[in-house]
């Protein structure tokens, strides 16, 4: 489904409808006939971050276990009702949340949400289906092992976040996921699966009054609360002396961060911006023309920001080879400075704001996309008329913001920095 971008409608927020059951559970809908399709996306409060330090990975775990059996239905038989009706169920966690979607033609829709409402409140997590998913994360451990870029993401957040959940795996490691049994599937899934916090943002071819009778069905008997962990704020840690990760191999794949600026915060706008000119924006980036164009350090250099419920970051990386390492970091870090020190020029700021704007569209070209940025929206706490909004708050965005906020980010300290590889001079 393309129309909901397509078209450009002069109100996004105007084509959501806020729907809440006869029991209570709220959605944000899009009406959309274009074609015969529902797309769920939902979201649980929790995640990764309430694994026990032990039994890391338990969550993304148990969500994974999550469609494979379910009432009287094994892993296969499951599958089969699924495939049989054209339905996609699928559940997965990160760091701050379990989620799920769903997608249907409309003429399944009810057999859809009753086979979702089975995955959700009566999963089976059988012994076979347990060891064969734990056999499939293990065997991803194994290829990561000699991934250099696996190897920099995960010794990247170990540093940026020793002693807090977010410095730990989402899907742990081979080590913690041996210790998990089913006793820990079960206990992970009670706290998960609650209606308190839980997102839904449902696309296509329903209407409220339909959509009303399903929530219920498919949500309304899970519990209402359940027992969360508080999670700590937390900062990136400061950075100094880089890290590396010896691999023989001939290139250096680098991770580079700080802290950054939160979701919320009123100066996160600009801070797109400033990203983007930095090296978001990949072919108009800073970064790319420094250190591949003029210099043909590597094929891919990128910044980008990331935010979660309990920090934010930015950060960014590139692969050179192992003897243009320094040399490599030396001119990152020298761009991150002079645009904390200077700021961007006012052209700079103009295109920035202009791809931002103008490529904002392209996060609502299918129902999926559409349900997945409505939840999101959700979770971080902004209303429906932040879709009309967003251009506008990139556009309001001064020189002067950008300088300001590039020096608050930008110069928050000296960059925590993960080489893999045999860096040259680090």
């Amino acid at each position: 489904m393309t129309a909901y971008a397509a078209t450009q409608p002069v109100s996004r927020a105007a084509t959501v409808q806020k729907v809440r059951s006869p029991g209570g559970i709220e959605a944000w809908l899009v009406e959309d006939y274009a074609v015969p399709l529902v797309a769920v996306d939902f979201s649980f409060k929790g995640g990764a971050a309430q694994d026990p330090t032990a039994k890391a990975g338990v969550a993304a775990m148990m969500a994974s276990l999550l469609d494979e059996g379910a009432g009287d239905m094994d892993s296969e038989h499951f599958h089969r009702a699924l495939d049989d009706r054209a339905i996609e169920i699928s559940f997965g966690a990160d760091r701050d949340a379990v989620s799920g979607r769903l997608k249907t033609l409309s003429r399944s829709v009810d057999e859809a949400f009753d086979l979702l409402r089975l995955a959700m409140t009566s999963p089976r997590f059988d012994a076979d289906a347990v060891d064969r998913v734990r056999a499939q994360i293990t065997a991803g451990f194994r290829r990561e092992a000699k991934d250099p870029d696996a190897l920099a993401g995960r010794g990247w957040r170990e540093a940026a976040f020793p002693g807090h959940p977010y410095g730990l795996a989402v899907r742990g490691t081979a080590e913690t996921l041996a210790g998990v049994g089913r006793g820990d599937l079960v206990e992970a899934y009670r706290g998960a699966l609650v209606r308190r916090d839980l997102k839904i943002a449902v696309v296509g071819a329903i209407d409220a009054a339909k959509l009303g009778g399903l929530l219920d069905r498919a949500f309304g008997d899970l519990p209402a609360t359940g027992d969360l962990v508080a999670v700590a704020p937390v900062l990136v840690a400061a950075g100094g002396r880089p890290q590396v990760i010896d691999l023989d191999i001939p290139q250096s794949t680098i991770r580079f961060g700080l802290p950054g600026i939160p979701r919320r915060d009123p100066d996160h706008m600009a801070a797109v911006v400033v990203n983007h000119i930095l090296g978001g924006g990949v072919f108009s980036a800073r970064l790319f023309r420094e250190v591949r164009e003029k210099r043909g350090l590597a094929y891919s250099v990128y910044s980008h920001l990331s935010t979660f419920e309990r920090t934010a970051i930015f950060g960014g990386g590139t692969s050179t080879k192992n003897e243009r390492a320094k040399e490599s970091l030396d001119v990152i870090g020298q761009q991150i400075d002079e645009l904390a020190t200077d700021g961007p020029t006012e052209e700079e700021l103009d295109k920035a704001k202009k791809f931002l704007t103008g490529s904002y569209a392209l996060r609502f070209d299918t129902s999926l996309k559409i349900a997945s940025q409505l939840v999101n929206l959700q979770t971080e706490g902004f209303d429906v008329a932040y879709l009309d909004e967003r251009n506008g708050m990139i556009e309001a965005v001064t020189l002067a913001d950008a300088k300001r906020v590039g020096a608050r980010m930008l110069g928050a300290g000296p960059l925590l920095v993960t080489v893999v590889g045999r860096p040259e001079g680090l």
